[in-house]
């Protein structure tokens, strides 16, 4: 079904509990907060149980993200989904948003994010671990509310760009200097679609390109590593593999940057 956000306010009402995909509009999450929904975001790994649950719906080349996604809608009692499927998430998420349709008993609803007033970026560019600040960019899509004392700006010795990932563990290898650029920081400043925002790097810092494997962003990811004069171009699955983590540490050592 395709949300009209007109009568959002009285459809969702009648829900105690949602997911959503990707970031679905201010306008569904503002409404959520205002009649206390609960919200619990399908994109992270909130159950215990096997990515391989999402097999008989979604192909193993769909992103460890979606796939994700898929087990926590089977498994979580949730009383409708909202998806995003505009131009901030993928086809992909439309798709999912297809199957999910018919194979639950509860609403998937299909929204296009095309929010496109700022909330800034404070924590992209704040000195704290970089896991902490993707963790509350990630929480963030729950919340309408503005930043209130936000931190201050550092400087960057490094950078990371791209979408959080599904195993945060790679984050720890970044020192606190750290700025967020890519899809990252779309998500904190509340516009998902903003492909120009979304683009934008520092030349200046060592930057590592991330994207989940499978993923259409991958071809962004590269496409700017190779643009950028000191980059590392990583793609990553399910889980952080040592081969990975070997050349995050590698390439952030040799360029430099202190721990």
């Amino acid at each position: 079904m395709t949300l009209e956000l007109a009568s959002l306010s009285t459809t969702i009402s009648r829900f105690r509990k949602i997911g959503i995909i990707g970031i679905p509009p201010l306008a569904v999450i503002r409404a959520a907060n205002d009649n206390n929904l609960v919200i619990h975001d399908l994109d992270e790994p909130l159950v215990r149980e096997d990515l391989e649950t999402a097999s008989p719906f979604l192909p193993r080349v769909y992103c460890a993200i979606l796939r994700t996604a898929v087990v926590n809608a089977l498994h979580l009692e949730l009383d409708a989904i909202y998806v995003d499927t505009g131009p901030g998430k993928c086809d992909c998420a439309l798709h999912t948003a297809t199957i999910l349709a018919e194979a639950l008993p509860i609403p998937v609803i299909c929204t296009r994010n095309m929010d496109n007033t700022g909330y800034g970026t404070p924590l992209c560019q704040a000195r704290q671990p970089l896991l902490d600040r993707m963790q509350a960019i990630t929480a963030g899509v729950k919340s309408a509310a503005h930043y209130d004392d936000p931190p201050p700006v550092s400087m960057p010795t490094a950078g990371f760009w791209g979408v959080p990932p599904r195993d945060f563990s790679i984050l720890t290898l970044f020192p606190e200097t750290t700025h967020i650029f890519g899809w990252a920081r779309c998500m904190e400043n509340k516009t998902p679609a903003d492909h120009d925002l979304e683009a934008q790097f520092n030349p200046l810092v060592p930057t590592v390109f991330f994207a989940q494997s499978f993923c259409a962003k991958t071809a962004l990811a590269r496409y700017l590593a190779k643009k950028h004069p000191h980059a590392l171009y990583l793609d990553v699955d399910v889980h952080t593999t040592g081969s990975a983590r070997a050349k995050v540490q590698a390439f952030l050592e040799l360029s430099g940057v202190e721990p």
